[in-house]
């Protein structure tokens, strides 16, 4: 726990440097792969600093894990017989009964599952190289990480945009339960169009 603070910590010191754009990019791009700590702690910080940058960041934010997110799916699609001892060994979320259990939801799911694990705090790194490792659409695969990445992050950004330290507090202190309360609200009303339209 006390690693998992000083990480944080770290993620945190970016924001009051001149490089906290850069280092926003490449965090989001490091937390889709490989990286601990998500990048909404430090867009937070950015976009309580300078609010009429919010959606800029998120839009640095959203590019960054992205992008991150597609050498992920490199990695796993490319390099796993490589690299995946050191996935299970050292990358939290990974381990050989996650990996089985993804596989059997990337079956079912596909689409959705990708979209939902880039909105919520499910670790995305565990989504993009798995997703390379059982070959899924590339294409399928980049539509729903953008939709997901950038409705996460800008959702941030506009909450910070237009609440301010208030608005900002409260995420940082609840943004786990309010993705995942968000996510069922939304995956609801498309199961309710879905029932309406059949």
């Amino acid at each position: 726990m006390k690693f998992i603070r000083r990480m944080y910590d770290w993620v945190l010191s970016w924001a009051d440097t001149p490089y906290g754009a850069p280092a926003l990019f490449l965090i989001a791009f490091a937390e889709s792969s490989f990286f601990l700590i998500p990048p909404d702690v430090l867009l937070i910080a950015l976009c309580l600093g300078r609010r009429e940058r919010a959606f800029r960041f998120a839009a640095i934010c959203t590019v960054g894990s992205v992008v991150g997110g597609l050498v992920g799916y490199g990695l796993g699609w490319g390099l796993w017989s490589v690299v995946d001892e050191f996935f299970f060994t050292y990358v939290p979320g990974f381990s050989e009964k996650t990996f089985a259990q993804v596989q059997d939801i990337y079956r079912r799911w596909d689409f959705w599952f990708v979209f939902v694990a880039a909105f919520t705090p499910v670790p995305y790194k565990v989504i993009t190289v798995t997703a390379g490792v059982f070959g899924l659409d590339l294409i399928m695969f980049t539509i729903a990480t953008i939709i997901g990445r950038s409705a996460r992050f800008f959702a941030v950004a506009a909450l910070l945009y237009a609440f301010g330290q208030p608005i900002g507090d409260f995420i940082d202190k609840r943004f786990n339960l309010l993705t995942i309360v968000f996510t069922i609200l939304l995956l609801g009303g498309f199961f309710l169009i879905r029932v309406v339209l059949d």
